[in-house]
């Protein structure tokens, strides 16, 4: 103990530790993250300075910063220049959505998956291929030099969805969520810095905490990203680029204004900074907008994946890549993957230039709106963002119960939900809100049972 007293001296964490267990960072690391996991220490509570808490234990100031730094690392504290050091608002919430095995007794309105419209069509083009003289192919090894006219497929999904590019920038990658994954290990090290939205895609989230990279939240404004921050963000916060969801964004809904999409191109290009663009849902557009690519084609590595706009099952995304960056994705790609299905990705390309595609996209859009005309029929008393194409909503929540609290809820009364703090960022606070996936249901009926049973939870709070 130190010559000052701190006995009654107000700090939010007053650890104890075995100074004789080696070393010393390490342990009170280990302190510090069973008190956020046991509760002693809530998401939001603000941890005392480091030179104060070095003091306390009577330790060099050196052993709090790398204390802080491995759990920073690992998502349980988040900090901000000039405002101090945070317990993360997902420091104890699980990023993991989808279950090993689907819960037979609760009806799934969690996971963001399109309507099942388009799997007798795949289905009947995929028997048409394994009945070809040389179906043999289909299940051997996939060279990149040989699927010249499927990257001539993939330009015309990617414009299809807002942006126009070349074959000499197309990579394959075994879906969105692993071109994710490509392109962080690829730009980052392990400790550097990203800025995504407040709340943002759990994917992300966890490729990050598995990469060591950290992951900042940029302030939004009716929740699209703020230029003003993300430079702010550029000049303070050390990022070496930005995550976004242009479209449809998950989970919010929002779907980012032409001038926002300029703006953020603008400082990327200025600062020097990549931007993933993940263009997963830029498809439920019936007239899509400009891709943020579109106004910074060297800056902008988009995304465009097939499982929210087809099927889940199509495990295939197309990767518009700037030349700077392309070698070591492609290497990234690679090491991750050594190749994409061929199987996958001759019936993908044979699915998009046909007129089979288009009318897929269709029948899927007119579902949705089906569904959401309904969802917006049961929720009609309560704030549901949200356009009627999409495939998910965020429902802002009544009174004080949380998005977690709420998730709990439905869960105990049949409904598989998610809350707002699987998808929130660092010491963000999170919404009372959840998100609800309007096309995971089986059929519309089920979707009426599960919309019933919200409704009856939401009129009971109030």
């Amino acid at each position: 103990m130190p010559i000052n007293s701190f006995e009654n001296y107000p700090m939010s964490w007053k650890p104890s530790i075995d100074k004789m267990k080696k070393p010393i960072y390490i342990e009170l690391a280990r302190q510090l993250e069973r008190d956020i996991l046991e509760g002693t220490l809530l998401p939001g509570t603000k941890l005392p300075p480091q030179r104060e808490l070095a003091d306390f234990l009577d330790l060099n100031l050196s052993t709090i910063s790398k204390t802080f730094k491995v759990c920073e690392l690992k998502g349980l504290l988040s900090a901000s220049v000039g405002s101090g050091t945070f317990v993360s608002y997902d420091a104890v919430s699980n990023a993991y959505l989808l279950e090993d095995i689907k819960p037979i007794h609760l009806i799934e309105m969690g996971a963001t998956l399109p309507d099942n419209d388009s799997f007798e069509p795949l289905m009947l083009q995929l028997k048409r291929m394994v009945q070809e003289a040389d179906y043999e192919k289909w299940f051997g090894y996939g060279r990149s030099g040989e699927s010249h006219w499927q990257k001539d497929a993939a330009i015309k999904l990617i414009r299809r969805g807002g942006f126009k590019t070349t074959v000499d920038h197309i990579l394959f990658a075994n879906g969105g969520q692993n071109a994710i994954a490509a392109t962080l290990a690829s730009l980052c090290k392990p400790g550097e810095r990203i800025g995504v939205d407040e709340h943002t895609y759990p994917g992300l989230k966890t490729v990050a905490a598995m990469l060591s990279v950290q992951i900042v939240p940029i302030k939004s404004i009716h929740y699209e990203m703020s230029p003003t921050s993300f430079e702010d963000a550029c000049k303070n916060d050390n990022i070496k680029g930005i995550y976004l969801i242009p479209d449809y964004h998950n989970p919010t809904t929002t779907i980012m204004s032409v001038e926002n999409r300029k703006q953020i191109a603008e400082i990327a290009k200025k600062y020097n900074q990549f931007v993933i663009e993940d263009a997963s849902y830029h498809l439920l557009h019936e007239k899509p907008l400009p891709a943020v690519a579109s106004f910074a084609p060297e800056q902008v590595i988009y995304i465009a994946s097939l499982s929210k706009s087809l099927a889940p099952g199509l495990r295939l995304a197309y990767v518009a890549v700037p030349s700077q960056f392309k070698e070591t994705i492609s290497k990234a790609l690679y090491n991750l993957n050594i190749t994409v299905s061929p199987l996958l990705a001759e019936l993908t390309a044979r699915t998009i230039v046909s007129n089979q595609f288009e009318n897929l996209i269709d029948r899927h859009r007119e579902q949705n709106i089906r569904r959401n005309r309904l969802l917006n029929q049961y929720l009609s008393d309560y704030t549901c963002l949200g356009d009627e194409t999409g495939i998910f909503r965020w429902l802002l929540l009544p009174r004080k119960i949380t998005g977690a609290q709420f998730e709990m809820l439905a869960a105990q009364n049949g409904v598989q939900l998610y809350g707002a703090e699987r998808f929130v960022v660092g010491n963000s606070n999170p919404d009372r809100a959840v998100r609800i996936s309007v096309c995971a249901p089986n059929s519309l009926e089920e979707l009426e049972r599960g919309l019933r049973i919200i409704k009856d939870l939401l009129d009971n709070l109030n």
